[in-house]
């Protein structure tokens, strides 16, 4: 599916598909913003050589699974991006590669399937930023995409704080398995923040010619997306640090209560002890053993053992050790 949206000096703004490019070609001054979701390799490249985009560009944004990253060439600046598709509060997510390129006049965006934050943009606010500048476009879309990832992770940061309860009233193997899991996807969401931020950062700190910092409003609208990956970032690296926690606290639980039952253990075993001992001479089958003459012997080694099992446990009793 291809969409355009172009917008006239005039104030103008038409959408509809590629036909609007030979508009776009004959008003000078006009913005084009060509959205191009799910189109076959072929027919993207037609259209990115239409625009003079560099052919290495064109490979790098065709490839399925490129970092994020931002190249700048002679006509246009790259600008990969790792989106969603789909997101909920158990971190499970389906990122979609975005690729934009951002020319003086013209943006042009490329993804396989159903870009929220495009759609959205498309939507509402797509022409009004259009008008301004392409590269308002391609930071609004990304600044939209964030903020879809950081309503997802507020809405688990709610789920994490009700598993560390259950975890603490009754941790069992299935929610270590949760928490592994979770930790599993914050490893994979931290890594692709951290390429986002390598690519505001990259922004913020040099000039390039179709995103120039010189322009405040450009300026300002780097920043915006710099601090939302940044918060991103920052969100997941703190979401794994107590899920790491959690994991510690499950085990450091469990060896505890693994060391109060041997404890138990070993309390019973040296109890039994002596009176295994005793019992074990007093049933070896000699035929000469003077206590087994004795009327009372019976009584008298019974006797004996609940002493010395009453005077062990009074013992381990008072040193506390169950």
């Amino acid at each position: 599916m291809i969409r355009t949206l172009l917008t006239t000096p005039e104030g103008d703004v038409h959408e509809g598909d590629e036909q609007l490019i030979d508009l776009w070609r004959q008003t000078p001054g006009s913005h084009i913003w060509v959205d191009m979701q799910g189109e076959s390799q072929a027919v993207e490249q037609r259209f990115l050589e239409d625009f003079e985009c560099h052919p290495m560009a064109i490979q790098d944004a065709q490839k399925e699974r490129h970092p994020p990253k931002i190249e700048e060439f002679e006509h246009h600046t790259l600008i990969i991006y790792r989106g969603i598709s789909s997101f909920d509060a158990q971190l499970n997510f389906v990122p979609q590669q975005v690729s934009f390129f951002v020319g003086e006049r013209f943006l042009v965006t490329l993804h396989p399937g159903e870009a929220l934050s495009i759609k959205r943009l498309f939507n509402e606010q797509g022409s009004a930023l259009l008008a301004h500048s392409p590269e308002h476009v391609a930071l609004r879309v990304m600044y939209l995409s964030a903020g879809y990832y950081i309503d997802s992770l507020l809405e688990f940061e709610v789920a994490l704080s009700d598993l560390e309860d259950e975890l603490l009233d009754n941790g069992n193997d299935v929610l270590m398995r949760r928490i592994t899991a979770y930790r599993s996807r914050l490893v994979k969401m931290r890594r692709i923040f951290s390429y986002h931020k390598g690519i505001t950062q990259e922004l913020t700190a040099y000039d390039y010619a179709h995103l120039p910092r010189d322009k405040n409003d450009t300026l300002h609208a780097i920043t915006d997306v710099d601090e939302r990956f940044e918060r991103l970032y920052t969100l997941t690296q703190m979401y794994y640090d107590i899920c790491g926690d959690l994991v510690d606290g499950y085990i450091s639980i469990s060896s505890h209560q693994l060391n109060i039952t041997m404890r138990v253990l070993t309390v019973i075993t040296a109890i039994f002890v002596p009176l295994t001992f005793i019992a074990g001479i007093y049933g070896m089958n000699f035929e000469y053993m003077p206590e087994l003459g004795y009327r009372y012997g019976y009584f008298f080694v019974w006797g004996v053992m609940l002493g010395i099992g009453g005077m062990l446990i009074w013992l381990f009793k008072r040193k506390h050790w169950f």
